[in-house]
């Protein structure tokens, strides 16, 4: 990799950060790292999402217990969710007086890659500034409650959330965790299914110390993975219906 670049020697030191100093985010960083994300692609420029900053430290709180009980997000500066929104251009067509169809999961889907997109614009700029970030996909787990909790319309969904801090020397430190090697991810044309003995070995070049039986049990089989699926699959199913 081209450590020369800055933008790509800044992404290879990037890692995921949950401990931050007792430190505040200056306005001013904060609102460079939320400018961030409207640079981002977005698809025919219509932003699909709504960032939601989270200052109240209640909600701050119950966050971090609906997503799966992580004591370090309601500790962090700055936390931003990022909702993918179809609600938005929904009314506005019905504010031009439109006729249209309801949204749908399609829509939902396409709103969700413009929340992502714009939530990773932020985390690369939050690393360039020297700020830490953690992604919580646990946002999902409890996202019913979730949508109570930040008061969110009928066609919307919170898709992403980020946690934001200047990271402690102990995180700065840390080694990150290796990727898998790119003739296992990077398949050409068209998908590659790959056999045991590849599948087997793809981890064990990692270096992972966690067994795969270790990690299907902490994660693909935990509880918080079983609820997260039971709770988008029934967001899904109501989506649009309220």
């Amino acid at each position: 990799m081209n450590e020369a670049n800055e933008v790509i020697r800044q992404l290879r030191e990037r890692k995921s950060v949950r401990i931050f100093e007792d430190r505040t985010v200056p306005d001013a960083v904060k609102s460079d790292v939320i400018g961030a994300a409207f640079e981002a692609p977005t698809a025919g420029n219509m932003m699909f999402y709504t960032i939601i900053d989270v200052t109240d430290q209640q909600v701050k709180e119950q966050l971090a217990v609906l997503c799966d009980h992580q004591p370090f997000i309601a500790k962090a500066p700055l936390v931003l969710v990022f909702v993918a929104d179809y609600e938005r251009w929904y009314e506005t067509y019905q504010a031009a007086g439109l006729v249209v169809r309801r949204p749908a999961v399609g829509d939902l889907i396409l709103a969700c890659a413009d929340a992502f997109i714009a939530a990773q614009n932020t985390v690369v700029a939050a690393q360039s500034l020297g700020l830490g970030s953690c992604y919580i996909g646990d946002v999902l787990e409890n996202c019913e409650q979730v949508r109570t909790l930040l008061a969110l319309p009928a066609f919307t969904m919170p898709a992403a959330m980020v946690v934001y801090g200047y990271p402690t020397k102990q995180q700065l430190d840390r080694t990150k965790p290796a990727r898998f090697g790119r003739n296992h991810i990077v398949h050409e044309n068209r998908y590659r299914k790959m056999e045991s003995d590849e599948l087997l070995g793809m981890v064990s070049e990692r270096g992972d110390k966690e067994t795969i039986e270790a990690l299907c049990e902490r994660k693909y089989l935990s509880d918080f993975s079983l609820e997260m699926n039971r709770s988008v699959a029934e967001y899904l199913k109501n989506f649009g219906s309220q």
